[in-house]
Formats: structure tokens, sequence, C-alpha cells
């Protein structure tokens, strides 16, 4: 079987999530409200990507079952709090 032909759709990084909503918690409060209305959407993917790659990735397929996950909530936090300052220091135009 040719991987070019394989549906690869289904396998996800579960950080993905955690970020995702870490972010929203994040930008709802403190700090991340008050520069919410300054950022672009460009911006929100810089910190998406940066808090990703300061993450182990932890590929799996969906409906997978994960018994124990290494990547803790504060993990995931902190790579969101880096992320943000990171664009924040140095926005790109």
């Amino acid at each position: 079987m040719n991987p070019d032909d394989m549906d690869f759709s289904t396998v996800v990084n579960r950080n993905e999530k955690k970020v995702r909503k870490a972010f929203a918690e994040f930008m709802s409060q403190g700090r991340g409200a008050a520069y919410a209305s300054t950022l672009t959407e460009k911006d929100y993917q810089d910190m998406y990507a940066l808090a990703l790659n300061r993450l182990p990735a932890r590929y799996c397929q969906k409906g997978t079952i994960v018994v124990g996950d290494p990547v803790r909530d504060e993990d995931v936090a902190e790579a969101v709090l880096d992320a943000f300052d990171t664009v924040v220091r140095r926005p790109k135009e």
C-alpha cells in the first residue's frame, strides 16, 4: 500500500486540544485579556505554533485510549505564557 494513498487525518497531536483550552483561559483574564483586542489572527496562530513547539508531540489516532499523559496542565499553561510573551515582545508585521 502506498502511503500517498492513505488517510492520515485521524492521527492527531493530543496537545493541540490542551493548548487551545489553555489559550482560551489565558486570553479571557489578566494580561491575556488586556492584549486580546490588539492581537491579530496571525499573532494567535504564531502563539499557538510556538506553544505546541515547546511541548513534546503526543500523536495518536482519534478514538485511541491513552493511559497516562506525561504533559501536565501546568506545562501547557507555561508554554502558552511563554508563547504569548514572545509574540507580544516581537510581533511580526
